[in-house]
């Protein structure tokens, strides 16, 4: 994919992926739409980059809220005429230790990280299948395989992320559409710099928005880095359970 003039959603644009993304994109002169709950950031983002070359339109959105979400994409559509590319990143992650089990955290988690992603998919599903090309890549994450301590509600929503992404990818295939997963490890961001716990492999955000970008024009199925950290997670995955609660134990 030429990134080259498309018109562009990235969700989440505010901060971590999302943010470093929209830099990126705006210098490959495209239209890009940026949604994120947090407008001041979205305007200030624009702002910076009013002289790239690229039209840039900030959309304040909560993905969680289904009305608004529609809202957002249709005025997308209305501005730009349609949208060849839907980045969808927004997400959370609060620390779940038993001793503070909540199932608010767990809610603000399933709605931003699964809800939210479905919602933009009911949005977006309907151009994409009338227009019969683009692609959609959607943000889940490596920890979709297993149940790490202290991280079952993230790692669940993840898991159901990549299950969604994969589900709509086999049906879109006939409407010429094409659906990315994308699978970060840790990727130093302001999600990531409040973990109390080593995190191997960390790599900087700015490497990591551009092996998506690198990934997305390849039309990847599966974006998943880095390399270390994608045969770690493969190898646990494949582990009997007690095997991986000792393991998980003792990390």
């Amino acid at each position: 994919m030429n990134f080259s003039n498309k018109n562009i959603l990235v969700t989440g644009a505010s901060s971590g992926i999302g943010y470093s993304l929209v830099k990126k994109l705006a210098a490959e002169k495209c239209n890009l739409a940026l949604a994120a709950r947090r407008e001041e950031i979205l305007d200030e983002l624009a702002g910076q980059l009013k002289n790239t070359g690229s039209k840039i339109i900030a959309f304040p959105c909560d993905v969680t809220i289904k009305e608004e979400v529609k809202r957002t994409i249709d005025e997308i559509v209305n501005q730009f005429g349609s949208i060849d590319l839907a980045i969808l990143n927004s997400g959370v992650s609060t620390r779940s230790p038993i001793n503070f089990y909540n199932s608010d955290d767990a809610k603000k988690i399933f709605d931003v990280n699964v809800i939210g992603l479905v919602n933009c998919l009911e949005a977006l599903l309907p151009y994409y299948i009338k227009n019969r090309k683009g692609i959609i890549a959607g943000v889940s994450s490596l920890a979709d395989g297993r149940g790490f301590p202290k991280s079952g509600f993230y790692c669940a929503s993840k898991a159901a992320a990549s299950l969604i992404l994969e589900s709509v990818r086999i049906e879109l295939a006939e409407h010429n559409v094409k659906v990315i997963t994308v699978k970060p490890g840790f990727v130093k961001t302001p999600m990531t710099g409040k973990n109390d716990f080593k995190m191997p492999f960390l790599m900087d955000v700015e490497k990591a928005a551009q092996i998506i970008m690198d990934g997305i024009k390849k039309e990847k199925r599966i974006i998943q880095f880095p390399l270390p950290t994608v045969l770690g997670a493969k190898i646990l995955k494949m582990l009997p359970d007690s095997i991986f609660d000792l393991i998980a134990k003792r990390t």
